[in-house]
């Protein structure tokens, strides 16, 4: 660890837990605190913290400001940006209430995630989100061009293919992210995970509604994919590298290409923690295999 960095512990569970869920104030001051801090210690990067942070009055005006500057380009200007983010932010409550649940996800499942602030303004899946957010709202507006742009920015960007037609939940964890691909009619539920080279595609054949549906607390390990319009079960984990053509079941576990429920099929093996949550990859594998290397 370079001299001088503080790696801030991760709050335990239940601090995040008992504060009221979309509550911006209790977060940003989090947020502004952490920054403080971090301004202090490393004073190279006093002033882009201040200009990114501690010069707005409030998450989404700080959000909108930085995602105004990841995505602009020579012909779609940051000011425009920020104000089309800020006045869509600010006009809508739940998209702020989203913004803090992705943070608090981030900060209590990844373990890499030191901060809020950190999220804030160093993960890639967060800002990828939170730009969605804003070409979905876009979307259901009919304003589609402006959605496809900001689509097309976010891919450039982050390497995060997102179509803003997609319905994604709140309490989202893409961790990583690069690679990841969602089509145009795949739902996302609440408190989901979802790893890097993740798939939620079409088969290739269908028109109309043709991608996935993902329930909630759903963990997507690394590299899997899902395609067609298949429903994955409330609770259920699909193991990293799956090919996923069929429903699975709520709380169960699907691994291998093509995947197969772990237990078998007609008594599968069912789990009663929401992995989206606990982040647990690998403790199916004792039912699973006893390939050992």
């Amino acid at each position: 660890m370079p001299g001088g960095e503080r790696r801030q512990p991760s709050p335990p569970r239940d601090e995040v837990a008992t504060s009221s869920e979309g509550d911006e104030e209790w977060v940003w001051s989090q947020i502004k605190a952490e920054v403080r801090r971090d301004a202090e210690s490393e004073p190279a990067l006093a002033s882009y913290l201040y200009s990114t942070i501690l010069s707005h009055s409030s998450l989404e005006r700080s959000l909108s400001f930085h995602l105004g500057n990841k995505l602009c380009s020579s012909t779609l200007l940051s000011t425009l940006l920020y104000d089309l983010f800020l006045n869509t932010f600010s006009s809508d409550p739940s998209l702020r209430a989203a913004a803090v649940a992705d943070l608090r996800a981030a900060r209590t499942r990844d373990p890499a995630c030191v901060s809020f602030s950190h999220c804030l303004l160093n993960y890639k899946g967060f800002l990828a989100c939170q730009a969605h957010r804003v070409a979905h709202k876009l979307w259901t507006q009919s304003r589609r061009p402006l959605a496809l742009a900001l689509h097309s920015r976010v891919s450039d960007v982050f390497a995060v293919d997102i179509h803003p037609a997609a319905k994604i939940g709140k309490g989202i964890l893409f961790d990583h992210a690069t690679g990841v691909v969602i089509g145009e009619t795949a739902v996302i539920g609440n408190n989901v995970s979802i790893l890097h080279h993740v798939t939620l595609g079409g088969t290739g054949k269908a028109s109309g509604d043709r991608h996935p549906k993902i329930g909630d607390g759903v963990l997507i390990g690394a590299g899997a994919t899902i395609l067609g319009n298949v429903k994955i079960g409330e609770g259920a984990k699909i193991g990293a590298g799956s090919v996923v053509l069929i429903d699975v079941p709520p709380r169960t576990t699907a691994v291998g290409n093509p995947a197969r429920l772990v237990g078998g099929k007609e008594t599968p093996s069912r789990h009663e923690e929401c992995p989206g949550e606990s982040m647990d990859h690998t403790s199916f594998i004792s039912e699973w295999s006893d390939y050992i290397i």
